[in-house]
């Protein structure tokens, strides 16, 4: 176990050094003015960072992955489908209704909608779309098809909610992106792998992805929906995003935290061991790995959140503003290179590369799926900035994406397009919120003049921007893979037709 322990601290290292060099080398620049105090937390809160993701994705392997698995398997051989669908449903909002993930983003929009209205509509939005994911899984369905009816609905509603509720747009497409967190992706993408595994067939693999994909959705169309019941103009407030309040509530943010975890994976473990004397009945030996893992999980996610909002947080937002206020074209770069390594300290990032390179036999490689994401994630965050420079709707992007994505999927294996889609939603994790939207705050912030009238219609939206651009990277690799074989096969016959004819050999 310590080795293996060991393997994830390194790997965790690898992932967060780049994020926290490109950080430290920064503020000895005339750029950014960081505090004593600011670059110790900073750095102290990376070194917490690499310990709570590696405790995380060892927590993950031996317990979120084997639970989702044992509970779509076990489920499914039942053969009770409306069992099935209730359990899957309850579980959707019960784990996204205690995703820390969606608290950091409702605790910064707290002023707008009420917290625990938008949390339990979110968690209702997964719940009701994992219920149709599974429901895909059982009948084969096409996701493509399934994604062009729902995002044809989903900008449907846009067109209406543009008249008298725009300031909400932003928001409700975020509100797709956070859902997918750290606890969410794990155990959702193994009951996908349970499920699609017992019902087997000859896609079996490519029915396994697509749940993530489909749950993003949910919670933006929920949103939407509760949107049309406010009345008014949202008035966003600005939190306090200083170093100093945060250490000075330390002892409350640890508690909230640490309460936040243990309610998240509470449900998780209290509804999986009523599965587990009811139906699935695992030996001993199981729920005893599963049982450590479990304690992995809870440490490595309270230690990764606290570090993110003491160290992470504050520090983003000085960055955004401060950049802003010295260089814009300056501030684009600084985006587009932090968005390309944020990426690789995102946990959940990793269980996906994991699991892709996995079931695909290595068709996919980890590799491939690093680069793809790390482009993605740099580009979105670059083009996010460029729109609260310059002040336009989240839409000119958003609308134009999906319809390539969606196009995309026509021409592309439709393993590239499930996973393309569930990677949207996982790259858009705890740190994007925690890190990236208030870099984002920060510089709209200091670009509207030191006002909050634009912060949640123009700083918002990058969530849903790092949600959206991987649906087009990873399709471009599988479009890649298509035309690849295509020019193979073409030079194969072009070989066998240009043969000399003496070697052919004639019967008579």
């Amino acid at each position: 176990m310590a080795k293996i322990l060991f393997s994830k601290l390194k790997e965790a290292l690898i992932s967060v050094l780049p994020v926290t060099a490109i950080v430290l080398i920064i503020s000895f620049t005339p750029l950014v003015d960081l505090s004593v105090t600011e670059t110790v937390a900073f750095a102290v809160s990376a070194v917490f960072l690499i310990l709570g993701i590696g405790l995380f994705n060892l927590g993950a392997d031996l317990a979120m992955t084997p639970m989702g698995e044992h509970v779509g398997t076990g489920l499914t051989k039942s053969k009770k489908v409306s069992v099935l669908l209730i359990v899957c449903f309850i579980m959707g909002v019960l784990i996204t209704v205690a995703e820390p993930d969606l608290s950091v983003l409702a605790g910064q929009v707290s002023a707008v909608i009420n917290s625990t209205v938008l949390i339990a509509t979110v968690g209702a939005g997964v719940g009701i779309f994992l219920v149709l994911a599974i429901i895909k899984i059982i009948f084969h369905k096409d996701l493509s098809t399934l994604l062009m009816f729902f995002y044809m609905l989903l900008f449907a509603l846009c067109a209406i909610l543009m008249e008298e509720h725009a300031d909400f747009l932003a928001l409700a497409f975020d509100s797709g992106g956070v859902t997918t967190g750290p606890i969410t992706v794990p155990f959702i993408m193994a009951l996908g792998v349970g499920i699609s595994s017992t019902i087997g067939g000859r896609n079996a693999n490519e029915n396994s992805f697509g749940l993530i994909a489909l749950c993003s959705i949910g919670p933006m169309l929920a949103v939407m929906v509760l949107a049309f019941s406010s009345g008014g103009s949202p008035v966003y407030e600005l939190a306090d995003y200083s170093v100093e309040a945060t250490l000075g509530s330390f002892g409350h943010v640890t508690l909230r935290v640490v309460l936040d975890v243990a309610k998240a994976l509470g449900l998780v473990v209290v509804f999986f061991l009523i599965l587990q004397f009811t139906v699935l009945k695992l030996p001993k030996r199981n729920l005893l790995k599963i049982g450590i893992g479990i304690g992995y999980t809870f440490f490595g996610l309270v230690i990764f959140l606290i570090a993110v909002e003491v160290g992470f947080m504050p520090i983003g937002f000085k960055l955004g503003k401060q950049i802003a206020e010295f260089n814009q074209p300056v501030l684009v770069v600084f985006g587009l290179v932090l968005g390309m390594v944020v990426v690789l300290a995102e946990p959940a990032v990793h269980v996906l590369n994991k699991q892709v390179e996995q079931i695909t036999g290595g068709g996919v490689k980890k590799i491939e799926m690093v680069i793809a994401l790390s482009a993605a994630v740099g580009i979105s965050i670059a083009l996010s900035l460029i729109r609260i420079i310059f002040k336009f709707s989240l839409l000119y992007y958003l609308i134009p994406g999906y319809i390539i994505s969606l196009g995309l999927s026509f021409f592309v294996p439709k393993i590239y397009t499930a996973i393309a889609f569930d990677s949207g939603g996982v790259a858009s994790g705890p740190l994007t919120s925690s890190f990236i939207l208030p870099l984002a705050i920060g510089a709209c912030y200091a670009l509207g003049g030191s006002s909050t009238a634009n912060i949640l219609t123009d700083a918002f939206g990058v969530v849903a921007m790092v949600a959206m651009t991987p649906l087009i990277t990873i399709q471009a690799l599988g479009f890649k893979a298509v035309m690849s074989r295509k020019v193979r096969n073409k030079a194969m016959l072009k070989r066998i037709i240009s043969a000399d004819d003496e070697q052919i050999i004639y019967f008579k």
